[in-house]
This record gives structure tokens, C-alpha cells and sequence, in this order.
């Protein structure tokens, strides 16, 4: 028997009797597992080699089977983790050519060349292609205050405050010479400003604090009741308030965008990315499919590329791929995962392996998966047990308990929920709802406002510096001019400029 907690083992026989009673009996004719003894294999049992791959859940399946269907069975130890037998050697395929295997717990991908030489039951996994990525390090977001905008908008914007700001100041010049002009022509024809008082000379730093204070909601006083001023003035505000609101709206998004994205979303995004590195298991599913040169697909060239510049592509076992995927590092582990509610059975393991290990979550899986194919176990060619075997599977997944199956099996830390929730998110999870909510902002989300901030302040500083110098140099100079004229209206001074005048 498969190696099994007696907690699992409880759950199983619990869930078989459910599954008795919900599924149509099979006849005793029809069984022809009936009383019969099989040899299995199955990679994860405790007298294989550690390391290699199969399904986690394949135990679990075999005691169901063996107890819903009435028959014994027996592990056959293997050492060997390809499906076909290669050149000189053999593989999983070859004990059930020899017929030392009656069935093979594995996942075996449905492929037109394997039908014609082995049996497939029924497909238990809809499987796509996942990702494996190490979590990259936090990054401070500086630029997130300047991302809102691209770089035209900036430079377009910049114009504009330069463009108004001489505009303001051409018209009110205009607008001083012409009173002047009038002036001249009549004394008594004085205008005035709205609060009655002449109108003062033109001060071009007016202008500067007016365009800036209504860019930052601040307000300002209208230099001018000319119309054609209050025209330009009045445009401005407008354009300023449509930037401010479309920078603001915009900026949160940015400022709350995670620090430490991951390398890739996709398997597309790969073409963009020089610096990353992709790591497939030698003579695997990903490796069979990049190294056939007719197939001329895109996405398949482009991992061909990535797989043949890099020198430790291919690993032997996956353990040799994970210690690839280090804190920090480009590497990208590219395998053959289960369906999205089992969401990367081999991936996930090792992220939860990792977690035990190092107490981090420094792992994660991509967002999108791509080429989705199918998984069955496989049978002797023609084996009088495959219907037999069809029809147990087909009733165990009717249940639906295979789903909750993986999440007894395979318990995902909180901390790790993150890394995995964009293809792990099962329906009414209590486990999501939890770590459902907003993240709160960390310093280095709000890298560049303090950086904005300190800049400010450091200019303010400075200007400050600026004027304390400036007023002191002007302070001692009016000293200076004072004690000299003390100097020179002081009796003795006097005395003796009377006594030079007698002289």
C-alpha cells in the first residue's frame, strides 16, 4: 500500500463511502479489477529515489481505486523519469511494454504517438504551462511621481507654463505702455486697478507666482481687469485644473503599484527581456517541445533562444533547476503544471518546500500560463482494465473531491498566497478572503513624494541661506554708513572744522 497520514487516509475512505453513495454501483461482471493483484508505479513512493517527479495525489487515487473496485496491488521500484525508453536505456513506458507494470501513476500528457503504443484513462488534469520565478528585491518607486505623464506630456506641459507666463507678461507691458502713452497725452487720465489705487508698474514675478499658485490649487490675484488678460488667465486655470485632476487620479495607481514586480507576467514577456534566463527539465515536456525545429510557433522560438544562449538550461532533475532560482537572481523555471485550481502541483510544492526551508516566501509563479494540454495515467496497449479504470476516475471526479484533495495536500502559507493567487483562486476561499485587503503603503511606495518633498525643502533652505547672506552684507553696509555719518557730525569734528575756517 501507498505510504499515507492516517489523517489523509481517514479523509479518503470517508470521501469513498460518500462517493459510493453518490455514483452508480459497478457490477461485479463489469468489474474486471474484481480480485486481481496489479503491479503500479507510482514516483513518489518511499522506495523510488527522492527527488523524482509525479503527481502528489496519485496515492490518494490508487487507495480510492483499489477500494472502490476490489483489488490488491504491489509498487514496482523504478530509478528511471522519462516516459519513453531513450536509445540505449529504458523508461517508464518500457515496464509496461514488458507488461512488469499494469498501471502507471503518472502524469502523462495525451499525445497522438503515445495513444498508439499505451493505454490512456480519462483525463484527471487540465494542465497549462506555469512560470517559476525567485521574488525580486524591494526597489524604492522614486519615479513614480513623474510616471503618470510620458515624457511628451511633460515637455508639452513645461511649454505651456513658459508660453502663458510670457503671454501674461507681453499684455500687461502692452497695457503699461498704452496707459503711458495716454498718460502723457493727458495727465488727469490716470487708470486705476479694481481696488482704486493707480496702477502699479509691471513686476514680472507676478505673473510666475500666479501661474504656479493656480497649478497648485492655491489661487492668486489678477494682475489686470483687461479683458484679453483675463482671457489668457482664465484658459490657464482651466488647462490647470484638467492636469492637476488627470495627474492626481493617475498617481495613486502608480504609487501603490508593487515595489517589487515580478520578472516576467508571461511567457511573452520574455522576448523583451535579455537579462532573463530560462531553465527547462532535460528531456522533459518543455524540452521536447523547444527543441523541435519545425515547430516554427512564436512563443516556442522564443524560448528555443532563451534555452540554447543560457549553459544550465536543461537540469537533470528539477531540484537541480530550483537551485537556480535564487533571491535576486534572472532565472526563470519554465515546467508543466496542473489546472488552475491545483495551480502548478510541482511549482507550488516547491514554493512551499522553499518556505519550510528558508522561512521566506522568495518564490512566485507567473501570472499567465500558456499551452494547455490534458493528463491521463497510462495502461498496457489494449489492457482489459482501462475501462474498467475509466469508469472508477470518472466517478471519483464527479465528486469534485480531487480539487480538495490538493488543498489537503498541499497547504500554502498565508505569507506565500500572494505569490500563487493569480492562478490559485479557489471559489468562497476563507483563506483569500483573509489576505483580501489593501495593502498598506510602505516607505519606499512613496519614495518620490519624499524625494519631491526634500527637494523642495532643500530649495527653500538654500533661498533661505541666499536672503540671510544678502540682508546681512546689506545690514553691515547701512552700519557702516551710519557710524560714518556719526563719525562726521561729532563735536570734535566740528571744533575743528570752525577752527580751519577762522584760519
Amino acid at each position: 500500500m501507498a505510504q499515507t497520514s492516517p489523517f489523509i487516509y481517514i479523509l479518503v475512505v470517508g470521501s469513498i463511502f460518500w462517493t459510493i453513495g453518490y455514483s452508480s454501483s459497478l457490477q461485479a461482471t463489469s468489474n474486471t479489477l474484481n480480485g486481481q493483484h496489479l503491479h503500479v508505479i507510482w514516483p513518489l513512493w518511499s522506495g523510488n529515489p527522492k527527488g523524482m517527479p509525479g503527481p502528489l495525489k496519485g496515492g490518494v487515487i490508487l487507495d480510492y481505486l483499489a477500494i472502490r473496485l476490489n483489488f490488491t496491488y504491489e509498487m514496482v521500484r523504478v530509478t528511471e523519469s522519462l516516459f519513453e525508453p531513450p536509445e540505449n536505456g529504458r523508461g517508464l513506458f518500457s515496464y509496461l511494454f514488458d507488461q512488469q507494470c499494469d498501471l502507471l501513476l503518472h502524469d502523462v500528457v495525451q499525445t497522438y504517438r503515445r495513444l498508439k503504443i499505451v493505454d490512456m484513462t480519462v483525463p484527471w488534469v487540465y494542465s497549462s504551462i506555469a512560470l517559476l520565478m525567485p521574488v525580486q528585491d524591494d526597489s524604492a518607486n522614486v519615479n513614480a511621481v513623474i510616471k503618470p505623464f510620458q515624457w511628451p506630456v511633460w515637455l508639452g506641459f513645461v511649454v505651456s507654463i513658459v508660453c502663458v507666463i510670457l503671454a501674461l507678461i507681453v499684455l500687461q507691458r502692452n497695457m503699461a505702455s498704452y496707459r503711458s502713452s495716454r498718460q502723457s497725452r493727458n495727465p488727469k487720465d490716470d487708470e486705476k486697478d479694481d481696488t482704486g489705487s493707480p496702477t502699479a508698474t509691471v513686476h514680472p514675478g507676478k505673473q510666475y507666482i500666479y501661474v504656479i499658485a493656480s497649478l497648485l490649487s492655491q489661487g492668486g490675484h489678477c494682475a489686470s481687469n483687461r479683458l484679453s488678460y483675463r482671457l489668457v488667465a482664465g484658459v490657464w486655470c482651466l488647462a490647470a485644473f484638467v492636469f492637476v485632476q488627470a495627474y492626481t487620479s493617475t498617481l495613486f495607481t502608480y504609487v501603490v503599484t508593487p515595489v517589487n514586480p515580478p520578472l516576467v507576467k508571461s511567457a511573452y514577456d520574455l522576448a523583451d527581456k535579455e537579462d532573463v534566463n530560462v531553465l527547462v527539465r532535460k528531456a522533459g515536456i518543455i524540452d521536447i517541445l523547444v527543441s523541435d525545429i519545425n515547430n516554427t510557433d512564436l512563443l516556442y522560438s522564443i524560448l528555443r533562444d532563451k534555452v540554447n544562449s543560457f549553459s544550465q538550461s536543461r537540469c537533470s532533475l528539477v531540484s537541480d533547476c530550483m537551485s537556480l532560482l535564487k533571491p535576486g537572481s534572472k532565472n526563470i523555471l519554465v515546467d508543466q503544471p496542473c489546472n488552475s485550481l491545483q495551480a502548478s502541483a510541482y511549482l507550488r510544492d516547491a514554493i512551499r518546500q522553499d518556505f519550510k526551508k528558508t522561512g521566506k516566501c522568495n518564490l512566485q509563479l507567473a501570472r499567465d500560463g500558456f499551452s494547455n494540454t490534458i493528463i491521463s495515467f497510462a495502461l498496457q496497449k489494449n489492457s482489459k482494465y482501462t475501462k474498467t479504470v475509466n469508469q472508477g476516475m470518472l466517478e471519483l471526479m464527479q465528486t469534485g473531491i480531487i480539487d480538495y484533495w490538493d488543498l489537503w495536500f498541499r497547504p500554502m502559507p498565508l505569507q506565500c498566497l500572494d505569490n500563487i493567487k493569480s492562478v490559485y483562486k479557489p471559489p468562497n476561499s476563507k483563506t483569500l478572503k483573509m489576505k483580501n485587503r489593501p495593502p498598506a503603503l510602505t516607505l519606499k511606495n512613496l519614495t518620490g513624494a519624499f524625494i519631491v518633498l526634500s527637494l523642495g525643502f532643500s530649495l527653500s533652505f538654500l533661498a533661505f541661506l541666499c536672503e540671510q547672506i544678502i540682508s546681512i552684507s546689506i545690514r553691515r553696509s547701512r552700519q557702516l554708513q551710519k557710524s560714518r555719518s556719526h563719525t562726521g557730525n561729532s563735536p570734535n569734528q566740528r571744533e575743528l572744522a570752525n577752527v580751519e575756517n577762522q584760519n
